[in-house]
Formats: C-alpha cells, sequence, structure tokens
C-alpha cells in the first residue's frame, strides 16, 4: 500500500501528545485520513482513542503537534505552547458519540436540526438527512419512542446535517446487543459510504475494524503501531505487538534458517520478508491449521489432544494439546468439528509470519 501522505488528506494528525497530569496518553500520534475513507482506530481500552478523537474534535486542547482538517489548521502546538485552536463549532467536524447522546426533550427533528443556522434552509436538510438515513417520517417522534438503532441513525443523521468535513463516530454501537449491533453496524457505514463522508471510528472490537474500514490504524501505548487496509494488517502485521492484537494467534519461539523457520511445530516456511536467521518468535493464525487424516503418512502432521472447543454455527474453533505441551487453536468447519479428548491431527497449510526475538 502506498504511503498515506501521496493522498491529499482531509485529516492530517501530527506528532500529537496529550497527557493528563503525570499520564502520558498519547506520545506522538501521525494520521493521515484520505478523503472519502473510513478509517478505524483500533485499540484496547486505555490506549487513547477517544482522547484522539476529542483532540480532533476540539474537546481537549493538544500539548504538543498539530491536527488539519480539510486543508485547514485546526490546532498547533509547540514547545512554546498552544499557537492556535478553533473551537469545535468552527471545525467542520461531526461527531456520534457513545449511545447517541439525543436530547430528550427535543422530537428527532429539533435533535437533527440542532446544530444547522438558522436562515439556511434547516428544514430541508433535516429531510434530507433522515431520508438518507432511513428515517423519513420520523420527524415528530421522541428518542424514547425509538428503538436503539434508530436512535443512533439520527445522531449520525445531526452529525451529518451540517455537511462536515470529517465525521467522528466513538464507539457508537457499544451499547447495543449482539444481534443488533452488526445490522446497525452495517446500516450505519452504508449511509456513510452513500453520502460518500471522510469518517473515523474509535473501537477496541477488531472484527468491527476489519470488516466496515478501508483502513485501520493500531494504537498501542499511546502510538500508532500500524496503518493498513484490514487484509494487510492482519496477514502481514509490522511487529508481533499488532500480531498479537489483531485476531488469534499462536506464537512460538524459533529459529530462522533462511526461508524456514524451526519451532515446536517442526520446520515451516516463513514468509519472504521475515529475518533470515537467529531467534524468532513465530505467529501462526488458526486458519493457518487444518485437521487431517490420522492414518495419513505425513512426517509434518501434529498430533494431539482437543482440549477445548468451540462452536459458531457456520465453523468453530478447537484447541489441541502437543505431546510437547504446546497448544494450538484449529480454525475448522462446523462440520467436522472433533469433540473435547479426541485425537486429532493437524498441519500448518501456508507459510508463517516470524519476527526477531526480543528476548
Amino acid at each position: 500500500m502506498s504511503d498515506q501522505r501521496t493522498t491529499p488528506a482531509v485529516l492530517a494528525v501530527h506528532d500529537v501528545r496529550k497527557a493528563f497530569g503525570q499520564q502520558q496518553v498519547l506520545r506522538g500520534v501521525d494520521l493521515h485520513v484520505p478523503a472519502g475513507a473510513i478509517v478505524a482506530v483500533l485499540g484496547p481500552s486505555g490506549c487513547g482513542k477517544t482522547t484522539l478523537l476529542r483532540l480532533i474534535a476540539g474537546f481537549e486542547q493538544l500539548d504538543h503537534g498539530s491536527i488539519t482538517v480539510a486543508g485547514r489548521l485546526a490546532a498547533n502546538c509547540g514547545a512554546a505552547g498552544p499557537t492556535m485552536s478553533l473551537p469545535p463549532e468552527r471545525r467542520r467536524v461531526g461527531v456520534v458519540p457513545q449511545e447517541g447522546a439525543l436530547f430528550p426533550h427535543l422530537d428527532v427533528a429539533g435533535n437533527v436540526g440542532f446544530g444547522l443556522r438558522r436562515g439556511h434552509g434547516p428544514d430541508g436538510r433535516v429531510a434530507e438527512v433522515l431520508a438518507l438515513v432511513g428515517l423519513a417520517g420520523f420527524e415528530k417522534k421522541r428518542p424514547s419512542q425509538l428503538s436503539g438503532g434508530q436512535q443512533q441513525r439520527v445522531a449520525l443523521a445531526r452529525a451529518l446535517a451540517p455537511k462536515p468535513s470529517l465525521v467522528l463516530l466513538d464507539e457508537p454501537f457499544s451499547s447495543l446487543d449482539a444481534a443488533m449491533r452488526g445490522q446497525v453496524r452495517e446500516e450505519v457505514f452504508e449511509v456513510l459510504r452513500a453520502a460518500n463522508a471522510t469518517a473515523i471510528l474509535v473501537t477496541h472490537d477488531q472484527q468491527e475494524a476489519l470488516s466496515v474500514a478501508d483502513q485501520v490504524a493500531v494504537l498501542l501505548a499511546g502510538r500508532i503501531a500500524q496503518v493498513g487496509e484490514p487484509t494487510e494488517l492482519y496477514a502481514s502485521p509490522s511487529s508481533l505487538e499488532v500480531a498479537t492484537f489483531v485476531g488469534e494467534a499462536v506464537v512460538l519461539r524459533g529459529t530462522a534458517k533462511g526461508a524456514r523457520v524451526e519451532c515446536a511445530l517442526g520446520s515451516l516456511p516463513q514468509r519472504a520478508n521475515g529475518p533470515v536467521s537467529g531467534p524468532v518468535d513465530v505467529v501462526v493464525r488458526p486458519e493457518q491449521f487444518a485437521i487431517v487424516d490420522t492414518d495419513a503418512d505425513n512426517h509434518e502432521l501434529l498430533t494431539g489432544t482437543v482440549v477445548a472447543r468451540s462452536y459458531f454455527g457456520h465453523d468453530g474453533i478447537v484447541r489441541v494439546s502437543l505431546p510437547s505441551g504446546t497448544v494450538i487453536t484449529c480454525r475448522t468447519p462446523a462440520g467436522t468439528l472433533p469433540a473435547r479428548g479426541d485425537k486429532v491431527s493437524a498441519r500448518v497449510m501456508s507459510p508463517v509470519v516470524a519476527f526477531a526475538a526480543t528476548e
């Protein structure tokens, strides 16, 4: 993937730092978001995701760095302190907060039109964005009369109404139950794409980030560890930390020898960009294992006992304990899911990712 900075950015975050007292939350964040892109900022709780969003929106002040929105400097802070910071209402940034945060005393039209200036056709714009989010005819309803999914769509309509350059979504689906979350998420991102909106989604949900975003920025310990397309991030992580945070993985210590690595699973092919020699940490994804016929005459087979299994309907996960004590995680079709206690054989089906060992 090409460098983000070769494409004109609707959002440019440069060397942003933020601390609260003695706690350094952001430690030099750089992020470029191209026009029309949906970027997910993915990270664990407490890594600084929401703080970054609040700095972009103007709800918090920078300690250092700069933020540019649609080519206009929104905030700048150097060693001598802040030189400028636009107030939130002048940044042309729409925000969809957690749980929607609708005004209970206003109807849907009042909520959506809240940020529109009088004399600029607010009624027409309200009707336009409500139609866009599939809620035409809901103008007079109160938030208490809406489902959780409908409330989120009203919050999105309110964010889109002033025609912002950038939409920020702060874990907007976290309050919804699992059955509704996927449907509402799909609806919201269909609307954003239909509006050709540029958006940032802040989330700790890996499945959410990988399934809806054009690019994912992994935020770990206050820094962007990697930015890339979901497939790139999952298949070619830049570090062991990214590899183990994004998706499930079995990690083993081994030794790289040219195009192969030696580890508890035997001699495995490694991806071409891996270390050529020396101690490594080997990463194997569950879908890289295949449960195979135990009668097969193949020295590469790994035979062990199923110690746990999880059934998901379409497929499942089994954990297999090998005689060495190593436990591997295998993803397998639901129809061939072995039972706990079964003896099974598996093999690694594709090249593995390896990183030079740090210890």
